[in-house]
């Protein structure tokens, strides 16, 4: 079975408003579709990123560098494949986005292999669960929201059956923000999974400061806490000066990245992101040298492909989604036979590959291209 004909469809939904954190803005909601044909009519039907300004680069690396590497070529012999498109990286240029454009090669290739083997992509990475606890992403900042409403946030998103909630923090004073994880764990009681996410916004003492002010609320986890200049060295004491578990890992785009992580002991968590590194390859090899360490697997973002990663292995743990329809519409709304939430618990797709249907009528209302 060769690879025929490789078509990607940009996507972006303008957002209602800015979901920013503490160091980036979010206007609207972008991603790459890939559909992959085969000469047997195999086609992969997957789509990656929560990229802002640069899906159409990632397009062009795929349409004039990627694709005539991978025409005629055998769709299961992925590794080979995988190391015949990173040469690209080799030469100097924006490496991130080639491992953005890999991935979407990678992860359609995972999905073609699942169904020509009518096996989930969970069951081809070990098959080790097949539900998963979901929490989502929420309590950003917003001009006039009181602490009462974040409170009030958190109990609407424990009504709707989510399991937890990573809010931001970081933007503001670890005082500051410390009253608001305090205002989102009274909002929900104890029964609830809350992470903080600081998205690389304070300095080493910020942050071991803010950790102790929120220590007695049962964090989950401390994500990205410090500033990206030296971040393995200052998570490394932050962890050291907390009890809190250290998660990382999402601005890394190779596993090498990870591994300078877990050598330097800066993290408990690992949430590395296979649509912003290289796809389910790279994950993989990441999962391997987690496990090796007794590090957990977490991912950032990009439930619609990361339950079938998460789920496969020992060590996976929540997955991330947004609830709020209007920060995600794309997970609202093009996944057509998309699980539902229940219980604070969601069902892995069954089908082969990443059993992913996605809406058409929605594909051709927002295609960029």
């Amino acid at each position: 079975m060769r690879i025929t004909q490789i078509e990607t469809i940009p996507i972006e939904i303008p957002l209602s408003r800015d979901f920013g954190g503490s160091t980036y803005h979010v206007p609207s909601r972008c991603t790459v579709i890939t559909r992959m044909r085969t000469s047997e009519g195999i086609v992969s039907e997957v789509y990656n990123g929560d990229n802002r300004e640069h899906a159409h680069d990632i397009i062009t690396i795929i349409q004039q560098e990627l694709s005539p590497l991978l025409i005629g070529e055998k769709v299961l012999q992925i590794e080979r494949l995988w190391e015949k498109m990173h040469a690209i990286t080799n030469k100097s240029r924006d490496r991130k986005l080639a491992m953005e454009a890999i991935a979407c090669m990678d992860t359609a290739l995972w999905d073609l292999m699942g169904k020509a083997c009518g096996m989930s992509v969970c069951t081809l990475l070990g098959g080790y669960r097949s539900s998963l606890p979901i929490i989502t992403i929420a309590g950003y900042y917003e001009e006039g929201k009181t602490l009462k409403d974040l409170a009030k946030e958190m109990e609407w998103i424990k009504g709707n059956g989510l399991a937890g909630c990573k809010m931001k923090v970081g933007k503001l004073s670890p005082e500051k923000d410390a009253e608001r994880v305090a205002a989102a764990r009274d909002g929900v009681g104890k029964d609830f999974v809350l992470a903080v996410d600081a998205n690389r916004g304070w300095n080493m003492q910020e942050a071991i400061r803010f950790s102790h002010l929120v220590e007695h609320l049962d964090i989950a986890w401390f994500e990205e806490p410090c500033h990206w200049y030296d971040d393995a060295y200052m998570m490394a004491r932050v962890r050291q000066a907390t009890r809190i578990p250290i998660n990382a890992g999402q601005s890394e785009f190779t596993s090498h990245g990870v591994r300078r992580l877990i050598e330097a002991g800066a993290v408990d968590y690992v949430n590395f992101d296979a649509s912003e590194s290289g796809g389910i390859t790279e994950w993989r090899r990441v999962a391997s040298l987690c496990s090796l360490f007794g590090v957990k697997m977490a991912h950032h973002e990009e439930p619609q492909i990361a339950m079938q990663m998460l789920a496969g292995v020992p060590h996976g743990t929540y997955l991330e989604c947004f609830s709020n329809p209007e920060r995600d519409p794309i997970w609202q709304s093009f996944i057509a036979n998309r699980p539902a939430i229940k219980n604070g618990m969601i069902e892995i797709l069954q089908g082969p590959g990443f059993g992913l249907v996605l809406d058409e009528v929605m594909i051709k209302k927002y295609r960029v291209d």
